[in-house]
């Protein structure tokens, strides 16, 4: 199958390795030429892409807008299948089915990455026994559907998920945004300056996303304001119930609240793994 990898971010380009090595034809495709060249030189791709003529099947691995303008604008063949690896869904799915569109869309997410970004940093190895979401609505095409689930078995994923955009975009909000808004917030303390000596795996746990790149976040927060917003609000009312609890002294609504929060991370890990 020819493929055309569009990005050649760490995404992108693993995705291009990996399915390179599992067989296909992979074409790298980017606004700049020294990622391509590297990924080139380093057997990521088999060559480089002017346009998209030829391809079976584009992957755009772009930052959240230039992905929606892609798929507004871009010049795909006829028949072929577009998928993106974006962090958001819904705002993707009302550009691409606003018209007929001659080219069959199917949005996928890849639940892998690292904190360091770009070419250098990209792997063949990176999704394998990852999670892997596919979004799927009434008008996706059941042939392409079929193709991107094939596409992400030779990634060497361990599960693919199927949902609705809007469910994904909920989910993804707990599950990555929060997590990323977290993670800076909790490095901004004055007190991490002197830390060193002090950190254990909990502040490793808590602190690894937070250097990751502020624009692309900055977009997915916006795209996806509305879950995300509701997402901090939740925890904004449980860390004021611990802040009242605890200036209060009241050790047993602290232990009622731990309580509770080691209950439902019993329930999430049981979920997760069955």
């Amino acid at each position: 199958m020819r493929i055309i990898v569009y990005g050649m971010g760490i995404i992108g380009a693993s995705v291009a390795a990996a399915l390179r090595l599992a067989g296909h034809t992979v074409l790298g495709k980017n606004r700049g030429r020294d990622a391509l060249e590297y990924a080139l030189s380093h057997g990521m791709i088999d060559g480089i892409a002017e346009d998209y003529a030829g391809a079976d099947v584009v992957v755009l691995a772009l930052p959240p807008r230039v992905t929606m303008r892609e798929l507004d604008e871009g010049d795909f063949p006829d028949g072929c299948i577009v998928a993106d690896i974006c962090g958001v869904k819904e705002a993707l799915e009302k550009i691409v089915y606003s018209r007929p569109r001659r080219w069959r869309y199917v949005g996928t997410h890849p639940m892998a990455g690292k904190e360091t970004s770009g070419v250098r940093s990209a792997t063949s190895a990176l999704f394998r026994g990852a999670n892997f979401v596919i979004t799927t609505c009434a008008e996706t095409d059941s042939v392409a559907l079929g193709v991107v689930r094939g596409l992400a078995s030779d990634l060497g994923v361990g599960r693919i998920l199927e949902c609705g955009a809007a469910l994904h975009d909920r989910m993804i909000a707990l599950t990555s945004q929060l997590a990323h808004v977290v993670a800076n917030a909790y490095v901004t303390s004055p007190l991490a300056a002197d830390c060193k000596g002090f950190t254990g795996g909990s502040f490793q746990d808590m602190s690894r996303v937070a250097p990751v790149d502020e624009a692309m976040w900055a977009e997915l927060f916006c795209i996806n304001s509305a879950c995300l917003v509701s997402e901090i609000d939740r925890l904004s009312e449980r860390l004021q119930a611990f802040r009242e609890a605890i200036a209060q002294g009241d050790e047993e609504a602290i232990r009622a609240l731990m309580r509770e929060g080691k209950a439902r991370y019993a329930e999430f890990f049981t979920g997760i793994d069955g």
